[in-house]
């Protein structure tokens, strides 16, 4: 429930504190004392947007603070999700900044307003006289029913279910649409494909080939060079292995007579190991060059073939080719193997569309359930309300398509007088008895849902007598399961509230501000008679207010 609001810098608003209880709490008023600021206020610090023109003096910032007492409402999983700080006492804080800009804190964590629109819907509701059509919309006439039937969980998962329903739909028309498309190309990427499989290519081919093609192209360079070099090494007069023996021997003949002859003996003796070892390779690789002609015109062909794979498309290696084979197979197996994947698809949905089905039926065969006991109870307090003869029928169907909350058709219908066919109920209802309705109704949803708090902002219009002390009787009544919050014109409501605030106006020089005021009994008396007879009380008006007050 709604403990306080602390208001400031706000419309017409210095300061202003404001304690509520848990019971039936009226404020009132004269119009334009600035009852609709409270609900402004209070609107800020659950999430609705803010400008400068909220600010009464631009130069400093309005803070708003609102305190709930929160700990009867199962609320801990929101915070958790949120990753805010619980506290039974939960503070909610809006402050608007001079440059325009607007912060939003729950209990001292900064949070954007989608959290603070999500927390005002488990916490308020603030009937304003514009929402008293909602009930004419099919949207809200579901609202209700599924709060009766208290089915939310399985409401949620059909939305989650009609996501992915709705979702595989799409993969499913993107895939017809894809393989049609395929198909139009099949001839060609088959054509493409059938060529890259032709060509058998293999990762690096292309690199071995050119570096064949570059030997095979300098062979007979590469032959002569062999050749001198063999004959350098093997002449018997000049060549290279014949110096190096006749130095050995020189060497050898001295080596015993120091440590350094013999490590340069030693040395040679090695470098003689390994040059005759690089001769023998010299001769092995001047035996094995032996020129093909078609040896070299079959690298050539093959890199010209792989040169023009990659040209037509516009890649520069094997690799890459190797992708565009590797894509193209697939799409020729889309459309050699379309119906394998639209039947795969296809049994998907079935699968989702079955449950999907089982649940909305649940949700309707639970929602017809409510209507009887629902309908019967809002008669009775319609009778009370001074409308002895309203009917009400709700005509439910089961639909052919999914909805977004269901597979139900909902339509309610009216009748205040006997021998008048009921009729849509938007079309029936003036706009007194769309008051006493949409009062009926939350009287009821009070009696079932777990709401903290609701705010009625001038329900009366357009009521008088004794409907109006019929009218705040019920809201009494519905203030034993939640805290009811009325601001009201008609002292036959106000007079049942447990506690009366006053809305007023006071003029300093140039100076506008508003004010409310908790009343003391004799105050309510009065307030109660100007209400009742205007500025000039009678002694026939206060005697009015104290019996209504008794």
């Amino acid at each position: 429930m709604l403990s306080s609001l602390n208001i400031s810098n706000f419309a017409l608003i210095d300061e202003l504190q404001f304690e509520l209880t848990d019971s039936l709490t009226i404020i009132t008023g004269e119009t334009g004392a600035g009852k609709s600021i409270l609900l402004g206020a209070l609107g800020l610090v659950l999430g609705n947007r803010a400008d400068l023109t909220s600010l009464k003096d631009t130069s400093k910032k309005c803070i708003i603070e609102a305190e709930f007492a929160i700990k009867n409402y199962d609320l801990k999983a929101f915070f958790e999700d949120e990753n805010i700080d619980y506290d039974d006492q939960t503070i909610i804080r809006r402050e608007i900044l001079p440059s325009g800009k607007s912060r939003a804190f729950i209990n001292d964590t900064p949070v954007n307003l989608s959290v603070l629109t999500a927390l005002n819907d488990l916490l308020i509701d603030i009937h304003s006289q514009n929402k008293t059509l909602s009930i004419t919309e099919k949207t809200y006439q579901f609202e209700v029913l599924d709060a009766l039937a208290n089915h939310q969980p399985k409401i949620e998962s059909y939305k989650r279910g009609l996501i992915l329903y709705k979702k595989l739909l799409k993969e499913y028309d993107d895939l017809i649409s894809k393989q049609q498309f395929e198909k139009e190309q099949f001839e060609y990427h088959s054509f493409l494909l059938n060529e890259l499989n032709a060509a058998k290519l293999i990762q690096n081919e292309q690199e071995e080939l050119e570096l064949l093609l570059d030997k095979l192209t300098h062979i007979e360079e590469i032959k002569l060079n062999l050749s001198e070099a063999i004959q350098l090494s093997e002449n018997e007069e000049i060549g290279a292995e014949n110096t190096l023996k006749k130095i050995k021997n020189n060497l050898a003949k001295i080596s015993s007579f120091s440590s350094e002859y013999q490590e340069t003996f030693e040395r040679l003796d090695s470098i003689l190991i390994e040059f005759n070892d690089i001769f023998q390779s010299l001769n092995k690789a001047f035996e094995q060059i032996d020129v093909d002609p078609s040896e070299l015109e079959h690298i050539n062909n093959r890199l010209q073939l792989i040169y023009m794979l990659q040209k037509k498309h516009q890649v520069t290696s094997i690799k890459e080719l190797l992708e565009v084979q590797q894509r193209l197979e697939i799409k020729v197996q889309m459309v050699e193997n379309a119906s394998e994947f639209i039947n795969a698809k296809q049994l998907e949905i079935d699968k989702v569309k079955e449950q999907l089905e089982l649940l909305a039926l649940s949700i309707h065969e639970q929602r017809e359930k409510v209507i009887p006991m629902f309908t019967s109870q809002l008669e009775s307090i319609l009778h009370q309300l001074g409308m002895p003869n309203a009917q009400f029928k709700i005509n439910l169907s089961y639909a052919q398509e999914f909805y977004k909350n269901g597979k139900s058709d909902i339509e309610w219908l009216f009748s205040a007088n006997k021998g008048v066919t009921l009729g849509e109920l938007k079309k029936i209802a003036s706009g007194g008895e769309m008051s006493r309705i949409m009062l009926a109704v939350k009287a009821v949803l009070s009696n079932y849902s777990h709401l903290p708090t609701i705010i009625f902002d001038e329900i009366d219009t357009g009521i008088s007598g004794e409907v109006a002390n019929k009218m705040g009787e019920i809201m009494l009544q519905m203030a034993k399961n939640m805290q009811v919050i009325t601001i009201t014109h008609l002292p036959q409501i106000a007079a049942k509230g447990s506690n009366q605030y006053k809305v007023y106006k006071s003029d300093v020089g140039q100076k506008t501000t508003t004010h409310i005021k908790k009343l003391s009994k004799s105050e309510r008396i009065e307030e109660l008679a100007e209400m009742l007879g205007g500025k000039s009380i009678s002694e026939s008006a206060l005697e009015h207010a104290k019996q209504l007050l008794a």
